[in-house]
């Protein structure tokens, strides 16, 4: 172990290098060969130090790192603005993704001097050092000739003074925040071990107006709350809402007519399409893993049970025939189980079951009930809502064991897991016929729990994978 093992209430992970490609042409550099390289030192790219880091338990003080603004060989204007205002605000677009971890203490710009371009690949170690910062990540940014953009990105040990990793990207204009994210990532897998999650986006129901009347909208936006939109106007209530596992379409529940449907709403093209009619009262759709199939609640002669329908419509299969309320479906990260809750014990609980609705059991046993269970992406937790004296967000194994609750709120509810299984977005109440939803965050230490800036009040949000 040396100086840039992070200790925290992780576990640990095999150090997966993420691709990068665009949602568009040109294709992305190679992120392992094709670093690009500012002029005059390319002996300086070549290799990088072997590592090792370490991710084990209990949390000590953020690392220090160094994130300064990333110059550019010549001033260009593009259409996202120019190379030299760019590489500032990329460099703020890390800052903050690797401040919001939890896990690092980017320095403040004041104790930052600027660089040259010639020093991106060839560090003032000397003054680095000087600063406290034991990491330093800087790049560069520069204007193709076929209006794209080129962002190198390097990672520096200040006091082994060697080039851990570096990565480069080509983005059209209109994606240049994805390329911050994205060298954010970098430098978050190479340092702990995780898995990647900075660059995705998250879709939720946007409120306004009375708690007794509320408009409710689905709205997208980037993790950090860039980039938002909405995509529904509020005409129709909508809730639950959850991506495609190819995050080009979204599953949800609205009240056309005053009665409930699920559709599936395409990103691209805005268009909705009916999936499961309003014969009855139907809830919380979610896709399979592999997107050809959704899970739902329906209400049929006053018992709730959960069904699964083709991810195109059709007859539905009912999965659970219990006297009880089986709601919340969720698959387990390989499609083969399903993890739900029910209060045919009397009182809401966990359950766990294949995906042929066989072999039912019940995971929970602790005081008060639980709701709307969510399997990790990593498949070696669950998420939910821990109803009694509040609502709290907690985490257990799948066979039941290890719950620990990670919010201690009012109101806490709704959770979702980040694409790399650390962190749950969730929604928080307010008091009384005022009180107002907002989204938040918390990873799995509990003691890193941040407000999700949206325009209006938020509730049920929904974390999507990676971006592609």
């Amino acid at each position: 172990m040396n100086h840039f093992s992070l200790i925290a209430a992780l576990s640990g992970l095999a150090l997966t290098a993420p691709a990068f490609a665009q949602d568009a042409a040109p294709p992305p550099l190679d992120p392992q060969a094709a670093a690009p390289a500012a002029p005059g030192d390319s002996a300086a790219l070549q290799g990088s130090a072997p590592l090792e880091v370490s991710v084990t338990g209990g949390i000590s003080a953020p690392m220090p790192i160094a994130i300064p603004a990333m110059p550019t060989a010549a001033v260009a204007s593009t259409a996202a603005g120019s190379t030299d205002v760019l590489g500032r605000q990329l460099s703020e677009i890390v800052t903050n993704d690797l401040r919001n971890s939890g896990l690092f203490t980017p320095l403040s710009p004041g104790q930052l001097r600027p660089i040259a371009f010639p020093e991106v690949t060839a560090p003032g170690f000397e003054y680095w050092g000087g600063t406290g910062a034991q990491a330093l990540v800087q790049g560069f940014v520069r204007a193709n000739g076929d209006g794209n953009l080129t962002v190198g990105c390097y990672l520096y040990d200040v006091f082994s003074k060697v080039e851990l990793t570096r990565q480069g990207f080509v983005v059209p204009p209109s994606d240049w925040r994805r390329a911050g994210h994205k060298c954010a990532d970098m430098v978050y897998t190479r340092l702990t071990g995780e898995g990647a999650y900075f660059d995705s986006r998250v879709i939720y129901v946007s409120e306004t107006g009375p708690k007794g009347k509320r408009i409710k909208r689905l709205a997208i936006m980037d993790q950090d709350g860039a980039n938002h939109r909405f995509l529904t106007n509020g005409q129709s209530i909508v809730l639950t809402p959850r991506f495609a596992p190819n995050q080009q379409s979204i599953v949800y529940m609205s009240y056309v007519n005053n009665r409930p449907a699920i559709y599936v709403y395409d990103i691209g093209s805005g268009k909705q399409r009916l999936v499961v009619a309003n014969a009855s009262l139907t809830f919380a759709p979610r896709f399979s893993p592999d997107g050809r199939s959704i899970l739902f609640s329906m209400a049929q002669a006053g018992n709730t049970d959960i069904y699964r329908v083709s991810s195109q419509g059709g007859a539905p299969q009912r999965l659970t025939n219990s006297p009880g309320i089986d709601t919340g479906g969720s698959y387990s990260p390989d499609g083969s189980r399903i993890v739900f809750e029910s209060d045919r014990s009397g009182g809401q609980q966990i359950y766990v079951m294949n995906a042929d609705g066989s072999n039912q059991q019940r995971i929970s046993f602790g005081g008060g009930r639980y709701a709307t269970p969510v399997w990790s992406p990593r498949g070696d937790l669950i998420a939910f809502t821990k109803l009694g004296g509040g609502f709290r967000i907690g985490i257990m194994s799948p066979s039941g064991g290890g719950e620990k609750l990670l919010t201690d709120d009012w109101q806490d509810e709704g959770p979702s897991w980040s694409p790399n299984g650390r962190v749950i977005n969730f929604y928080r109440s307010g008091r009384g016929s005022s009180g107002k939803a907002d989204l938040w965050s918390v990873d799995l230490t509990g003691v890193n729990e941040r407000k999700i800036p949206t325009p209006l009040d938020g509730s049920d949000p929904a974390w999507g994978p990676l971006r592609p």
